[in-house]
């Protein structure tokens, strides 16, 4: 018995020894950022920035050239040669929901069956995740937490990355239902000796049939007395009053064009493509429709043998130069742990045709206008939230994005992660040895 208390209290001190850092408390003083170069995220630059936060809002955003203000009473930090931004957003990601891949009683990241717009991703989103924490300390501060699999996956909610639970952590919630479009090529079963390459998808119809029959029903049930409770129908209702938006996860040309007129056809009100790795042949169709896009991961192979070996690395400028409202996001292989480098995906998209502040907006004002919470987030803007961080230098380039200081809704939130944690530990082991 004697052991086992031990291996208790032993087991006790490592689960708190790898706990996620508390959630900052409410701001209480006024904090003023002196001297950096302010990146606003609507693609205007403050090279001498004077920033004042009270209560979680920004109440002044200026040029220190220009304006003055009696420091008296604020706490001020001074950021002369740094730069400082809006909080980064990561659309469609399934942080807080799979902790570790291998563990399947930590992966809640999708249900059983086809049909599940019900289904709410916010309510299995984990506030503790270690994997949430690590993404502070490069700038990415809210994400939108979306459900996978099936045909419709669920109900997607946006939320920010310093809380005690999910409740806390909401910023919107139950913004939208994810459908996922039938690809109208599919690929061979290696494994079961088929040609791996490409072929035409010859369920293509019956499925995108399948998906007019199940709005067919939801609106029916929206447009009905509702007395018979349907969890799955009502919570359609929302895409077609225009409460919710109904995001489509679409790839190839065909069935981008046809999930636009599908949407048109469904009086879908706000309808945005997710993935769009063909959306540049269908731009002019898109601006046209006032469709978004959450643009698929820019560090990509190029998926067909004819597409251009950077085509991934340029899709961003190629929709931005046609008018095409542009957001970036991460989903794919080892997604939860990318999201931390979605800075540096921006940044790649620099080297490919946009500037500097237009890359940013991909990741800041674009994603908040998309997701719909650009009212308080996404730029430095007067009245908004003060969810914002310092760096030392090009939040872009993952060789001088030093954030020394990351807040949400104004509270000062803290960098150090598990990997921070062991970065200290090994750095002071190589320091004692020499």
């Amino acid at each position: 018995m004697k052991r086992f208390k031990i291996l208790a209290v032993l087991m006790l001190c490592a689960s708190i020894a790898i706990a996620q850092q508390t959630p900052a408390p409410k701001q209480t003083k006024d904090i003023a950022i002196t001297g950096a170069t302010a990146h606003i995220g609507d693609g205007n630059v403050i090279e001498n920035s004077l920033i004042i936060f009270k209560d979680g809002k920004l109440t002044t955003v200026a040029d220190a050239t220009v304006v003055r203000v009696d420091m008296t009473g604020l706490e001020v930090i001074n950021a002369q040669g740094k730069h400082v931004y809006p909080g980064i957003i990561v659309p469609n990601t399934t942080l807080g929901l799979v902790e570790i891949d291998a563990v399947r009683a930590t992966d809640d990241d999708s249900e059983l069956g086809d049909w599940n717009p019900h289904i709410r991703s916010l309510i299995a989103y984990n506030a503790e995740s270690q994997v949430v924490e690590s993404m502070r300390p490069n700038g990415v501060l809210l994400g939108q937490v979306t459900p996978r699999g099936g045909v419709i996956s669920g109900t997607s909610s946006i939320v920010q990355f310093d809380a005690w639970n999910w409740e806390d952590s909401a910023v919107k919630i139950d913004d939208g239902i994810h459908l996922n479009w039938p690809s109208t090529f599919t690929r061979g079963r290696w494994w079961m000796g088929e040609d791996p390459g490409l072929k035409i998808n010859d369920k293509y119809e019956d499925q995108v049939t399948e998906i007019h029959n199940y709005f067919n029903q939801s609106k029916a049930y929206a447009n009905g007395d509702q007395s018979v409770k349907n969890l799955p129908f009502k919570a359609t209702v929302g895409i077609f009053d225009g409460s919710k938006k109904l995001y489509i996860h679409v790839e190839d040309e065909k069935g981008i064009t046809d999930a636009i007129n599908f949407s048109k056809e469904n009086g879908i009100k706000h309808m945005v493509i997710v993935g769009g790795y063909e959306a540049d042949k269908v731009a002019d169709k898109l601006k046209q429709n006032n469709i978004p896009v959450l643009l698929q991961r820019v560090h990509s192979r190029p998926e067909r043998e004819d597409d251009d070996y950077d085509q991934p690395y340029k899709l961003a400028t190629l929709l931005v130069n046609k008018g095409v409202t542009v957001a970036l996001q991460v989903s794919g292989q080892m997604e939860r742990m990318n999201a931390r480098n979605l800075p540096f995906y921006a940044g790649t998209t620099v080297a490919h045709g946009l500037t500097k502040e237009q890359a940013l907006q991909l990741i800041t004002l674009n994603p908040a206008k998309i997701l719909g919470i650009d009212d308080a987030y996404g730029s430095l803007t007067q009245g908004k939230s003060a969810t914002l961080f310092i760096s030392e230098g090009d939040a872009l380039d993952m060789r001088t994005n030093q954030v020394t200081h990351a807040f949400i809704d104004g509270r000062l939130v803290s960098l150090e992660t598990h990997q921070t944690e062991l970065w200290h530990r090994y750095l002071d082991k190589v320091k004692s040895e020499k």
